[in-house]
């Protein structure tokens, strides 16, 4: 596994790259959150590990210009702002996972590994490598390759988590995909993540959708699936 290892703290960034390096995972480390933003957009990793206190850039202004920049890493917040109303802003701006310090490295292993497990699993998801690059849904197409999805050809503006949870009802329209499912994809590896928190994303998405012709239909005990409206 690649990582890419934002830490300004010295010994910390030290004592990780030696420990993680010893589980086999190869590790770019750097402590300062412009040259983070730069290594990360040249060569994305398959987890970042970041953290939020920064210089140059902090943490959160770091994730929000990956996303912006359509950059899906997986991300793990490592810091020692432990409250709550943190870790709320962590997610919303594009984490995926959420430790804070002081941690037990196993755990973060363990967390570091199950994001890049969901993330390759997420990538392979509900795709035949046979099948044509794009998907068309009623006056919706999700372009695989880029991760863009358009209406009439104009690029919908989505969160990295609206997308998460739109791509693969869009790979089985008209046929529900569980939130139990969609929770792993839309918060992968996020344990302390509420589950009814999936349904705000949805909420968020159904809003995006209402112009479209397409809708996101709630079924209960199922979960959700599209809906191509006559």
């Amino acid at each position: 596994m690649k990582l890419l290892l934002v830490e300004d703290d010295p010994a910390m960034q030290t004592t990780l790259v030696r420990a993680l390096g010893r589980r086999n995972m190869r590790i770019q480390a750097c402590s300062d959150g412009i040259e983070a933003l730069a290594l990360w957009l040249a060569a994305p990793p398959d987890v970042v590990l970041l953290d939020l206190s920064l210089p140059g850039m902090d943490g959160l202004q770091v994730l929000a210009a990956a996303r912006k920049a359509g950059l899906r890493t997986p991300v793990l917040i490592l810091t020692a702002r432990g409250t709550v109303g943190d870790r709320v802003l962590g997610l919303n701006a594009g984490a995926d996972d959420y430790l804070p310090k002081p941690f037990d490295l196993e755990e973060l292993e363990a967390r570091l590994r199950a994001l890049a497990r969901r993330s390759a699993d997420t990538a392979g998801d509900f795709e035949d490598k046979s099948a044509p690059s794009a998907i068309t849904v009623g006056t919706l197409r999700y372009e695989k390759e880029s991760g863009a999805v358009y209406h009439h050809d104009q690029p919908m503006e989505l969160s990295p988590r609206e997308l998460a949870l739109l791509r693969p009802l869009l790979a089985q329209p008209g046929h529900a995909v569980t939130k139990e499912r969609l929770f792993e994809l839309v918060f992968p590896g996020a344990q302390e993540v509420q589950f009814e928190a999936i349904e705000v994303i949805a909420y968020r998405l159904r809003k995006k959708l209402a112009s479209t012709g397409v809708r996101l239909m709630t079924l209960r005990g199922l979960g959700y699936l599209l809906k191509v409206e006559a």
